[in-house]
């Protein structure tokens, strides 16, 4: 399973970054709605999820069943994503990403067992969290542009 995480994950990380780059900064920051995230703050979020995940991946490993959770709309309020130029959120989420990549290849088999409590109090294995958190990149990266999977 972690396999095709790295994979799925890898291909985003090897697509994605052109494809935002192509749109235009005035539609990557335009909201439809005062309450929705613009495109740059979907892609501030998936940052977010990043940062969170990675303390997952790795605190999970030597702490025992540390509770990570966090709260998306304060966390991208107060990044102020709306206001960061589109080009350097774009490179902080791919170099985010692949180091991602590096940490999940490394981690030893035996450790994707281990758990950690989340937002809705149950536990849940790094192995689980790994596929979860390229799952939602999915889901929200189809929010901001089109690619095939």
């Amino acid at each position: 399973m972690t396999k095709n995480s790295i994979s799925r994950l890898q291909y985003l990380i090897d697509t994605i970054p052109s494809l935002l780059t192509e749109i235009e900064e005035i539609k990557f920051s335009e909201k439809q709605n005062l309450e929705k995230w613009s495109k740059k703050e979907i892609l501030g979020h998936l940052i977010d999820s990043a940062t969170n995940n990675h303390q997952r991946f790795v605190r999970c490993q030597f702490e025992n069943i540390p509770k990570i959770v966090y709260d998306q709309n304060n966390w991208n309020k107060f990044n102020f994503y709306q206001q960061i130029d589109k080009n350097q959120i774009i490179q902080f989420w791919t170099i985010y990403n692949k180091q991602l990549v590096h940490l999940i290849k490394n981690i030893p088999n035996e450790n994707l067992l281990k758990e950690c409590k989340t937002s809705d109090d149950k536990n849940y294995t790094i192995e689980y969290l790994i596929s979860d958190y390229v799952e939602h990149l999915e889901y929200h990266l189809q929010q901001i542009v089109e690619y095939k999977k």
